[in-house]
């Protein structure tokens, strides 16, 4: 294999034909009067041997590079073990969209690569788009119908899905993947490129459009609309879909077994209601999966959120947690009546993810059904949610009762930090009081004060735990006129406080 094919792939393309959003919504509502067809995996056996090690020196070579309109430069995975199954890769121009067909000239690979046993039409397993200097990308796409995009602060973190199908259910979940995709430059001034995607699954197909705008040092904007057609009932229908990974923080510290203070990707999930009431839930590592709903609808917005980013507290100079973007979903048409569900599977490592998060609308599809959603994601350090008031700035829990009297067993204590504009310049004497309700029980010993020394207050409070069931909690700050900071919601259990195996 020659060491250089510079630019020679470049006009290497299939036919021409015609291209627009409704021809693929028109595409993706005749899929679906079809019977489903399984995806066939060819040459398995090789692509087997394509492990992490073995992908990971298959390299793309930059001098074929295709660029999509004037400020989006595109290249390409391959296929291997762990994407087995390629999408098709098509660039539009003019009204008309040619395929990019697969060539292994685009690629550098080892004298002993599996990859060179292929067929010379595997096709692609994804693609990325690069900075201009070719050096990093910002958003990559590749599995099933994940993306995710660096955010402000350059460092990958949670994803994102198209849609997500019975999450969290007893049986194995429905993961639909994007079988095409058409890349097109902007069509709008202050966007870098526009992706249509085509999705697949047992259940439905559906037709996306993405607007993307990629400013450095502010992050990333996508604006999304889908048109979904279904085949069948869908139990549970997950919109704007977020998955991320929490393995332990101050909240949880004692279920983690590593020389880290926190390790994770997001630390709660943030609602805006119809009304306005700004919810936070600190996220949780359970003993069991566990799936929470919060009734939210027609919503202003939600997302995961990494709200700590101390460097301080996570000591981690390789994948730099504190880093890690916070990702808002923005309904541009009203999702109707729902609710916000949030997945927690129990983890033991970082490396898997074990969080999502997504809008459950009320009225779920049965086959032969229509849906039709359009949101914005904005992928920034922090949320871009206009607030006047406090937000929670940390969760911590630890043993019930009074330092040096007995220890009551079934007592765990919260401790809630609250900071903002609204707490800012009050003193005790300004009449701020905690509001704090539980699902059983009272809280015990409820106070607030003034942190030392900082612009924080804290709320305390111990709760009764009997057994196993969590309890769940309700907190804000209020003066007798207004309402100071958002809603504090959590689960208090016995496993946040559990004691390490030794």
């Amino acid at each position: 294999m020659p060491a250089s094919h510079a630019g020679e792939l470049a006009t290497v393309r299939g036919a021409p034909e015609p291209f627009g959003f409704e021809l693929l919504v028109d595409k993706a509502r005749a899929l679906a009067a079809k019977a489903y067809a399984e995806p066939r995996v060819r040459a398995a056996e090789t692509l087997e041997k394509i492990d992490y090690d073995a992908h990971w020196k298959i390299r793309f070579r930059p001098e074929e590079t295709v660029m999509i309109g004037e400020t989006a430069p595109v290249q390409f995975f391959h296929t291997g073990r762990y994407f087995k199954t390629p999408v098709r890769l098509y660039q539009v121009e003019g009204g008309q969209a040619r395929e990019i067909l697969y060539n292994p000239r685009y690629f550098e690979m080892p004298e002993d690569s599996p990859a060179r046993d292929l067929p010379a039409d595997i096709g692609f397993a994804g693609f990325r788009v690069m900075r201009g200097d070719l050096k990093t990308d910002w958003i990559s796409f590749l599995g099933a119908s994940y993306f995710r995009t660096d955010g402000q602060s350059r460092q990958y973190g949670q994803s994102a899905r198209g849609l997500a199908l019975d999450t969290g259910l007893s049986r194995p979940e429905e993961f639909p993947r994007f079988t095409d995709f058409w890349l097109a430059g902007p069509e709008k001034d202050g966007d870098t490129l526009t992706i249509y995607a085509l999705l697949d699954s047992p259940s439905v197909a559906g037709a996306y459009k993405m607007s993307l705008r990629n400013a450095d040092g502010e992050g990333q904007v996508i604006g999304i609309n889908s048109r979904l057609f279904f085949r069948a009932p869908v139990e549970r229908l997950g919109i704007a879909p977020l998955t991320s990974m929490y393995w332990y923080s101050e909240t949880n510290r004692s279920v983690g077994l590593d020389w880290r203070p926190e390790v994770h990707d997001t630390d709660g999930l943030a609602i805006v209601t119809a009304e306005g009431e700004r919810i936070w839930r600190p996220l949780n590592n359970p003993e069991a999966l566990r799936t929470s709903t919060f009734l939210a609808s027609n919503l202003k917005g939600f997302g995961l959120a990494k709200r700590d980013r101390e460097f301080e507290n996570y000591q981690d100079d390789g994948v730099f947690y504190d880093r890690r973007p916070s990702v808002w979903i923005e309904p541009l048409e009203p999702f109707g009546e729902g609710a916000v569900q949030l997945v927690e599977i129990p983890t033991d490592d970082e490396i898997f993810d074990n969080i999502v998060a997504y809008f459950l609308p009320k009225d779920l599809p049965e086959a032969g059904s229509e849906k039709r959603f359009h949101y914005r994601m904005h992928w920034t350090d922090r949320h871009p949610v206009e607030t006047g008031g406090a937000l929670t700035v940390a969760t911590r829990v630890g043993q019930g009762g009074v330092p040096g009297q007995p220890r009551p067993a079934d007592q765990i204590k919260v401790v809630i930090d609250f900071k903002g504009p609204a707490l800012d310049g009050l003193t005790r004497d300004d009449g701020v009081v905690p509001v704090v309700e539980l699902s059983r029980g009272e809280p015990i010993n409820p106070y607030l004060l003034p942190v030392v020394g900082t612009d924080r207050w804290r709320l305390v409070f111990d709760a009764r735990v009997a057994d196993h069931d969590p309890i769940e909690a309700r907190a804000y700050l209020k003066t007798d006129t207004d309402v100071l900071t958002e809603t504090w919601l959590g689960q208090i259990s016995h496993e946040l406080v559990a004691t390490p195996p030794r």
